[in-house]
């Protein structure tokens, strides 16, 4: 009986499907607030995952004088950084890119002051 269960069992040696990165498809998103209000970029960070955005770190920008938010394209793929000013309402007049392949990630988001003016942040009163 065993024998003709492991008969029955397909096998795919298929290199496509031996091992798949579940990240590939994922935009990697690094959030840095660069308004220095207190719990804008941890909340921008928790809308972001609900839209299967993967932020992959969350900190601050090196100055808190940042007027407009910026999105920052990493890498040739700049359609990953207009998909995420999208789900946040961000024009894509925001969208700088700079490409290094440096960094492991495809898009920089850095919060400006501007951050009521973004759909997950609207309703902060701060």
């Amino acid at each position: 009986m065993a024998y003709s269960l492991i008969n029955l069992i397909p096998f795919n040696n298929s290199e496509d499907n031996f091992l798949q990165d579940s990240t590939a498809a994922r935009i990697q998103v690094e959030v840095l607030n660069g308004c220095g209000v207190s719990g804008v970029a941890e909340e921008l960070t928790d809308y972001l995952r609900t839209n299967n955005i993967d932020v992959v770190n969350l900190g601050n920008y090196r100055s808190f004088e940042i007027e407009n938010s910026i999105i920052v394209s990493r890498n040739e793929k700049i359609y990953n950084a207009e998909k995420v000013a999208a789900i946040v309402g961000l024009d894509e007049q925001s969208i700088i890119q700079q490409i290094n392949s440096n960094y492991l990630l495809d898009v920089t988001f850095i919060l400006g002051k501007d951050y009521r003016d973004l759909i997950p942040l609207k309703k902060r009163q701060n």
